[in-house]
């Protein structure tokens, strides 16, 4: 079987937008909501709302590769690259100190040309103090760069790269596509959408680093996105992708069979779309939530208000199964009569709605205020 880059068009991506106009517009219809949104909020509000946004995809874009990293290590590498800095708040995990820069950064630089100095740069934040691969450099084994799944001893394989020797090459031509297409101002932001698609599975089918490929990959595609809308967009591909990681990797191992990439475009605009969708719901959810500490924040002592800050911290999908009380003895270290006596205050005041009785009985957020 012969792979994307083993074709006589190799680097000529074609496709048919046909089914995918009406995706287009409401790609170009959220994008300008979501700004919109945005600009609305108190300056706190965004802030708080950025914050998330870049630590659900920090998170997620690893995630999506089966690491798990620190949230409070990510979220405080980020405060720490946004400026907003809390000395307490030390970052104890280097990957998460590396990967809450790189996030910052592809907001910062979004307007900036690419430059393959600048993703070894990039390569370097993923792997600071690991020396188990070769950092901030193209891969140069001579052994084929494969994707590959179960057992060991008789693995399948879904995707094999352009051998190491050909990745200077490449390199030098996916950049210089990435910088020529480039938005001059005389595109509509409805097909933004379409040089983010094919700027990451042009990367992912070159692979040209030993690791970190797939989060460099989406960390271009963001890039690729807000230079296209003309601004830094508000959203997190890759919690929409860790969502349905298979979906992803069906759709991208199909799209390296041909360059003929209508279905992926499909596929990864349908994700743009869900993820500002998420981003929507982030919005409402965190507005919600300065109301609702504006009505609360005086009325809670300290118990409560941190079981409140727990359940707000698992964001606009919610705490699951509610608060119980042995949820909150649990969070809080307190005892059984002083948890009982703290949710059943917030049930009066208005904070907390009830469902169910006796040991069924759970808790949630009021935030219809």
């Amino acid at each position: 079987m012969n792979y994307n880059w083993q074709l006589s068009d190799w680097g000529n991506f074609t496709f048919s937008l046909h089914e995918m106009e009406d995706m287009l517009f409401i790609f170009a219809e959220k994008a300008g909501h979501l700004k919109g949104l945005l600009k609305a909020m108190p300056k706190e509000s965004q802030e708080e709302t950025l914050i998330e946004i870049l630590v659900s995809e920090a998170l997620k874009t690893s995630e999506i590769e089966n690491e798990y990293l620190s949230r409070e290590d990510v979220t405080s590498s980020i405060r720490y690259n946004l400026g907003l800095f809390e000395p307490r708040n030390e970052v104890r995990d280097v990957r998460a100190k590396g990967l809450g820069k790189l996030m910052t950064e592809i907001r910062k630089t979004y307007d900036e040309p690419l430059s393959e100095t600048k993703l070894m740069e990039w390569h370097q934040y993923l792997f600071t103090d690991q020396d188990h691969i070769n950092v901030g450099v193209w891969r140069t084994h001579s052994a084929p760069m494969q994707v590959v799944s179960g057992r060991l001893d008789k693995p399948t394989v879904h995707f094999e790269a352009p051998p190491s020797l050909q990745i200077p090459q490449e390199m030098k031509r996916f950049v210089k596509w990435f910088n020529d297409t480039a938005p001059s101002g005389k595109h509509p932001i409805k097909y933004a959408p379409i040089r983010s698609a094919i700027a990451h599975i042009y990367f992912e089918s070159i692979h040209p680093f030993e690791d970190g490929n797939g989060r460099i990959g989406r960390a271009i595609a963001d890039k690729a996105l807000s230079q296209s809308v003309g601004y830094p967009l508000l959203l997190s591909l890759s919690a929409t992708i860790e969502s349905n990681k298979k979906a992803y990797y069906t759709a991208l191992e199909d799209g390296q069979k041909s360059n003929d990439i209508t279905p992926w475009l499909h596929y990864f605009l349908q994700v743009i779309i869900d993820a500002q969708k998420n981003a929507e719901a982030l919005i409402d959810f965190t507005l919600k939530k300065a109301k609702y500490f504006d009505k609360y924040r005086d009325k809670l002592n300290e118990r409560q208000l941190k079981s409140i800050n727990r359940i707000f911290s698992e964001g606009p999908k919610g705490f699951e199964g509610g608060m119980t009380a042995k949820k909150h003895m649990r969070i809080t270290q307190t005892s059984k009569a002083t948890a009982t006596r703290d949710l059943k205050y917030l049930e009066e005041i208005g904070a907390f709605v009830v469902q169910g009785s006796g040991r069924s009985t759970h808790y949630y957020l009021n935030l219809l205020i």
